[in-house]
């Protein structure tokens, strides 16, 4: 009887297993099925993206333009891919609280558009995204995103510097390919070409004492023939534009951090950059460097450029600064990089090319998959250009030869960039994309001026400073204390050895103070991140 129970209690338990097997098989057999469902709801190719439409949120700066949810390119868009976005826009000045306020709350969109790496930090990519509040990306962009996946899968260095210290993506990056100016770290310097002529010059400057003696001509030959003497040889504002086009005559790519074959040093403390405050003194100190360069803002900078006062100037393009009409501006020459005694072959720094935490999306977000998609387009030439310009037929028609044709804009628009600020994200923010040239425009002669100048001037010469980096949260921790002194004393010493107002005898306690503000460990953080990214 005894036997027989127990053969029975342990049948029983059997049978309890074997179906409590049997439902986690169902169960998972069920939860498979799910995923593929899931998945089977967002088509990989063509559009729409998903059959039945899905609404997201999206966190981004605002330009104050137009609400978002009236731009004909985010409008026609969400007509191709059937996804819908609600939109949180705050001025671009209060964007970096908003966001902070949101990662705080918890109360997250579901993607954060063109933050940029001033608001969505490198160090807050690896936290948030160590936290689980970014999620991962690069499996998502290898089966959903083909055209981001042919990019880094081309570009190694592009994949290694959107890459993060855990090993993962948690933002997509706006990509600079083609044009001219994507080489520029900031807008060049230019000469002005009525004062050239004036005064017969018939080669730029090639080394720095060439440079030197030009100043000087303009300072006295009275090159804007007014009969005063009114001329300004060189001028900036806190030589924040001029300093990075000058600093290379020095054999300096970068004001602070920089690499050189594989070393990594900080340039302030070197001989090079004392040579390069004691060459400013000197143009200070003889009025071939306006007096008002720490102490002015730009609009004054310009308002001097318009009435003619200028030799000198630095600007993204120099009608900015003279107020010429741009067919007048290709007379302005771009600046030739400066060679000395210090820096024996041109040199000139170079943008990496990549703007980083311009696209991620969060742990709210319940389509990662269609929202991978959807952001996939715009790295293609036909997405850039339906970003740029929007859809045709507003801003733009094509002609019988595939050619661009721009429309008519409607009345109350100071200028084309005014109205197609209304009808596109793509406009003073860094929108996520990659910006190729786009096909059937016509190149006009200003564009050809400035592809010519950069060719012969900047591209042959390049180099960039310092790749982009991660940092641990540790390391991150580790420069935040240092760097808060550390640049402020640098730039203040600066203004104070051009201005005379520190003397440049001075050198050895100024390098001391640094020195104390442990630039050695500084140095030593970057070495480290420079040699992971380079070994990834």
């Amino acid at each position: 009887m005894k036997h027989g129970l127990m053969i029975l209690f342990i049948s029983f338990w059997c049978f309890i297993l074997m179906a409590c097997n049997s439902n986690e098989d169902v169960e998972g057999d069920s939860t498979s099925v799910e995923d593929s469902a899931s998945e089977a709801e967002v088509n990989k190719e063509g559009f729409p993206i998903v059959d039945e439409e899905i609404t997201l949120s999206m966190i981004a700066p605002g330009t104050g333009q137009e609400d978002w949810e009236n731009m004909e390119t985010l409008m026609d868009y969400a007509e191709m891919t059937n996804i819908q976005f609600t939109y949180d826009t705050p001025p671009i000045t209060d964007f970096q609280t908003k966001l902070n306020l949101a990662f705080a709350s918890g109360d997250i969109a579901d993607v954060i558009y063109a933050a940029g790496s001033d608001n969505l930090t490198p160090g807050m990519e690896v936290d948030y995204g160590q936290q689980g509040i970014l999620i991962p990306l690069e499996d998502l962009i290898a089966d959903y995103a083909p055209n981001i996946q042919s990019i880094l899968d081309e570009n190694p260095n592009i994949k290694k510097s959107i890459t993060t210290v855990d090993g993962h993506i948690y933002s997509l990056p706006r990509i600079a390919e083609g044009g001219s100016s994507a080489l520029w770290i900031r807008g060049p310097m230019w000469y002005n070409g009525t004062w050239l002529e004036a005064l017969e010059v018939e080669e730029l400057p090639k080394t720095v004492d060439e440079f030197y003696d030009l100043l000087v001509r303009f300072r006295d030959e009275d090159p804007n023939g007014n009969g005063e003497a009114d001329e300004i040889p060189l001028i900036d504002v806190e030589m924040d534009s001029t300093r990075p086009w000058l600093l290379p005559a020095f054999g300096i790519k970068e004001w602070g951090i920089e690499e050189f074959d594989g070393e990594v040093h900080y340039a302030p403390i070197t001989e090079n950059y004392k040579e390069y405050l004691t060459f400013m003194n000197k143009l200070h100190d003889e009025n071939l460097l306006d007096h008002e360069t720490f102490s002015q803002s730009d609009e004054q900078k310009k308002a001097k450029g318009q009435e003619n006062r200028l030799g000198v100037f630095p600007d993204w393009f120099s009608f900015f600064t003279t107020g010429q009409e741009t067919e007048e501006s290709v007379n302005n020459p771009m600046f030739f990089p400066l060679t000395s005694e210090w820096s024996k072959e041109p040199l000139m720094p170079l943008n990496t090319g990549i703007g980083r935490g311009t696209f991620s999306i969060t742990s709210n977000n319940e389509h990662p998959e269609a929202t991978i998609r959807w952001i996939d387009y715009f790295y293609t030439a036909e997405g850039r250009a339906f970003l740029n310009m929007g859809p045709e037929g507003i801003m733009w028609e094509r002609g019988e030869n595939g050619e661009i044709v721009d429309l008519d804009i409607p009345e109350g628009y100071d200028s084309r960039e005014d109205y197609r600020a209304t009808i596109t994200p793509d406009y003073g923010i860094a929108a996520p994309t990659i910006t190729y040239p786009i096909e059937g425009i016509e190149i006009n002669d200003f564009d050809k001026f400035i592809e010519a100048e950069t060719d012969e001037k900047i591209a042959p010469y390049g180099e960039v400073a310092f790749p982009e980096v991660y940092l641990t949260k540790d390391e991150q921790d580790e420069i935040n204390t240092i760097e808060v002194d550390l640049e402020s004393y640098v730039r203040q010493m600066e203004a104070k050895f051009i201005t005379g107002v520190e003397p440049i005898s001075n050198w050895e306690s100024y390098v001391g103070t640094i020195e104390n503000m442990n630039i050695e460990r500084y140095v030593e953080i970057y070495q480290a991140a420079y040699d992971r990214w380079a070994d990834s």
